[in-house]
């Protein structure tokens, strides 16, 4: 006896988009067949006529119940908030960050995230590793036993982000110490992730927009600027053709990141590039809005032309995924900051990732089904060690599947959203939207209802593919 089929839907497979059946049984996928074939008694059926069926979405990049910068002890939304919006905008699976504060150890930063997500996730999960500011040996050392573990990923900075008085603990990795871990990753079959902007480009821009008293929010892009990213892009892409390590750098934001990421592939590198959502639907002009700040994510929105760049990118290739860096405070939090050195960055992204990919890509500009799943769950799969698990609809694979409705067509109200008092996507021009999350086998979300239970999402261990590390992929 089958537990569940979901029948009558446009599926979405690595093979092709059909009218298929998919068969479930326990958390898992275990068919995927012709209308009519799957004769078994079942438990359930799911009518997804006049739907698409894809993999739950994978977010690659959040930063969950993490420090505000600037703001004390203050700190983003807690797995139980993010996990729930997830599912409800299509989300099953959430990278976020065990963070290596210095003075203590990989371990002790492990532990910390441990004790945040354990219990605490309607979503499945997993960690990236960071590491801030300069990487003492010691802490190298430790690297191997934890990707070994299934840490698979390490993100760092190339920049400390804002001014000194306003960035707290150092962040930036300098050029040597970036080597050294370049060289773990790349030993080890890791993934790098980077910020990457070019440090002293931006804090001289901090220091001469406060010398000639233009520090309000929105000339934010004259500090994270197009050239910071196309230097940064560049120094970083050079030692890694030293070490051979492969690179992913988050949220690209400029041209010049997407055309430094395309060369690099070119030859054949292991690089992959990540935009936001928020970056492909808004530009440096909305920073002039009222509370315009709202809009804002490190690095800064760039142009109108930087934005339909990176919409060329997501639909058509060049970059990898749609990511959130997902950030979540309350609104009062968010529009505290009003110039280019305390502006909060981060918004609560999570829940309209899917959709707003769907109905700006796919639906508005033509991008392909296999396309959309691409950025929005297999290529986050495949990259960060989690495929054929996580990110495909095939037999064998968790049974993480999403339901679109593209008939959905009106603007999005704060009545769509279930976590914090703002997002910048109300009123936002829906073209199609999730309506049903399945995770592991179970209806999480269905008719606008949340049907899972706290607790329920697993902690997932991690190992890159080969082939992932050592040439591009997806």
């Amino acid at each position: 006896m089958l537990d569940m089929i979901i029948r009558g839907g446009q599926v979405v497979t690595p093979w092709g988009v059909g009218d298929w059946d998919v068969a479930v049984q326990g958390e898992k996928i275990v068919a995927v067949a012709a209308p009519g074939t799957l004769t078994e008694e079942v438990g359930r059926v799911i009518n997804a006529t006049g739907k698409v069926v894809v993999p739950g979405g994978i977010e690659p990049h959040a930063h969950i119940y993490a420090p505000v910068m600037g703001q004390g002890n203050l700190r983003t939304a807690p797995p139980e908030q993010v996990s729930r919006a997830a599912l409800f905008g299509g989300t099953t699976t959430i990278l976020d960050f065990a963070i290596q504060h210095p003075g203590i150890t990989i371990e002790q930063a492990i532990q910390e995230r441990t004790g945040v997500w354990q219990g605490q996730s309607y979503a499945d999960y997993a960690h990236h590793l960071m590491l801030l500011g300069e990487i003492p040996a010691n802490i190298l050392a430790q690297l191997p036993e934890h990707i070994q573990d299934g840490f698979a990923s390490v993100k760092i900075f190339t920049t400390n982000i804002r001014p000194p008085s306003m960035a707290g603990e150092p962040r930036m990795v300098r050029m040597g110490h970036l080597h050294d871990l370049m060289e773990q990753i790349q030993r080890h079959g890791a993934m790098l992730l980077v910020h990457s902007e070019d440090d002293d480009m931006v804090q001289h821009m901090y220091r001469k927009l406060a010398d000639q008293e233009q520090t309000q929010w929105w000339n934010m892009h004259l500090v994270h600027s197009n050239e910071s990213e196309d230097v940064s892009f560049r120094r970083v892409l050079r030692v890694a053709e030293w070490t051979g390590s492969p690179v992913y750098f988050v949220h690209v934001s400029a041209r010049e990141g997407l055309t430094a990421v395309g060369e690099a592939r070119a030859k054949g590198m292991p690089v992959y590039g990540e935009t936001l959502h928020n970056y492909c639907c808004f530009s440096a002009d909305n920073y002039k809005e009222e509370n315009g700040m709202k809009y804002h994510t490190y690095p800064s929105l760039k142009s109108e032309a930087d934005r339909l760049a990176l919409w060329d990118g997501i639909a058509k290739g060049g970059l990898s995924t749609m990511a959130t860096d997902e950030y979540c405070t309350s609104w009062a939090v968010k529009i505290a900051g009003k110039t280019v050195s305390d502006v909060t960055g981060g918004h609560n992204g999570i829940e309209a990732r899917m959709g707003v990919t769907y109905s700006e890509g796919v639906s508005r500009r033509g991008m392909s089904l296999q396309r959309f799943v691409d950025v929005t769950s297999a290529n986050a799969a495949k990259i960060m060690g989690l495929y054929p698990r996580k990110g495909v609809i095939a037999p064998g694979s968790d049974a993480d599947i999403v339901l679109i409705d593209p008939s959905i067509r009106r603007p999005l109200t704060m009545r769509d959203f279930h976590i914090t008092d703002y997002s910048i996507w109300e009123g936002f021009q829906a073209a199609g939207w999730p309506v049903t999350t399945i995770l592991r086998g179970q209806v999480a979300v269905e008719n606008g209802q949340l049907h899972s239970r706290l607790g329920r999402g697993q902690f997932l261990r991690r190992k890159v593919d080969p082939e992932v590390a050592r040439r591009p992929v997806g």
